[in-house]
């Protein structure tokens, strides 16, 4: 069936995605340590400043293009409001995600408008960097965002999305070229070290200690962030940015797609592993990627050739989404692992970021009819 066929089954889905999503509340802490099981409770619940949530709001932002609903404006403002009076946790990669849609409020707010420009500021003159100026993937070191986890050295695909697409929107809409160059430096620097010529494919991550990509792993739903988020960077440009530097990162983006589709299960989800069949078949980053095939084919960055491998993988989707809305067979939070075997143990569990990623997928389906 094509998208148009399932269109009153993305509808119906859909909503109860997000419904599920809005009423979110944090699940018992698992894991191998306290720290593992406080993020863990963390990351399934909604009502908390870090990247699950935030990828969550973008989520909520990009359903508000298809559909308007004041329901979904008033969730956003009172999340904000609430997050706000409880105090935010401390700056790092991570916790910038829910920057890129408090970006819809801040003309109606200085307080909201001072806290995006400080915080955009941060990112370029106090994050800690890598050799070469990288953005060093700290993240948050306890689920009340209180303490970090620095990553030395590390640079990890997931920035491009948590951090690089609010420094870039804030660049565009204030006209600061030092934030936008900041921007495109950042997306060159992952594309060079992340990207693999051979395959077409991404590393998790490339730490500048040992110089290689840890295990060399290409995981699903760490390669499926370029894939959403690398065409939603280059819209805020219009028709600003270099041809010279547009054309090399679109070129890099069709040579993932190329090699995604070449990957993809029958049912329609990729591998955890995308090159080890043997491995879990994971609905978060299938979600993520068939957004990013899905608004590739519609503004034409992509070739209609690759409508049945976005309409299998939204097939897929919706059938690991449960009646109560939950998106079934998500991974539990990733850290950077050394071996294809870390990434196959990952638990499986409902997360906040599987119920946002699904939402973009969908919303992506909608604007595709």
């Amino acid at each position: 069936m094509n998208l148009q066929e399932r269109k009153e089954e993305i509808i119906q889905k859909l909503d109860l995605v997000i419904d599920k999503l809005m009423n979110l509340g944090m699940n018992e802490g698992e894991g191998t340590s306290a720290l593992a099981a406080e993020l863990y409770r963390r990351d399934s619940g909604i009502r908390i400043w870090d990247w699950p949530q935030g990828v969550g709001l973008y989520g909520l932002k990009k359903m508000q293009e298809v559909r308007p609903d004041e329901k979904y404006r008033t969730f956003l403002k009172n999340w904000y409001k609430e997050r706000i009076e409880e105090g935010l946790p401390l700056k790092n990669i991570n916790t910038t995600a829910p920057m890129l849609t408090l970006m819809d409020f801040i003309d109606e707010d200085p307080v909201y408008e001072n806290m995006a420009k400080e915080w955009a500021d941060w990112l370029v003159n106090e994050l800690p960097k890598t050799e070469e100026g990288g953005f060093q993937h700290v993240t948050s070191g306890s689920g009340d965002g209180k303490s970090l986890i620095l990553n030395e050295q590390q640079l990890w695909l997931d920035t491009i999305f948590m951090a690089v697409l609010f420094l870039n929107k804030m660049g565009n809409k204030y006209g600061r070229q030092d934030w936008i160059d900041e921007g495109i430096h950042q997306v060159l620097m992952h594309i060079r070290y992340l990207s693999d010529p051979k395959t077409g494919l991404f590393y998790h991550g490339w730490t500048f200690k040992e110089r290689n990509n840890f295990g060399g792993v290409f995981w699903c739903r760490g390669d499926s962030w370029f894939t959403l988020g690398i065409l939603d960077y280059m819209d805020e440009f219009k028709d600003n940015l270099q041809p010279a530097v547009r054309r090399y990162i679109l070129d890099t983006f069709r040579a993932q797609v190329k090699a995604l589709a070449g990957l993809q299960a029958e049912s329609g989800l990729w591998h955890t592993v995308l090159t080890n069949p043997a491995t879990y078949e994971e609905t978060s980053g299938t979600a993520a990627i068939a957004a990013g095939i899905l608004h590739g084919i519609r503004t034409g960055v992509l070739d209609s050739c690759y409508m049945e491998t976005a309409e299998k993988a939204i097939a897929g989707v919706l059938a690991n989404i449960a009646e109560d809305g939950t998106v079934l067979n998500v991974s539990s939070g990733t850290p950077m692992g050394m071996n294809e075997d870390f990434y196959q143990n990952i638990r499986i569990a409902p997360m906040a970021y599987g119920q946002s990623l699904t939402i973009l997928a969908l919303v992506e389906a909608l604007k595709s009819l």
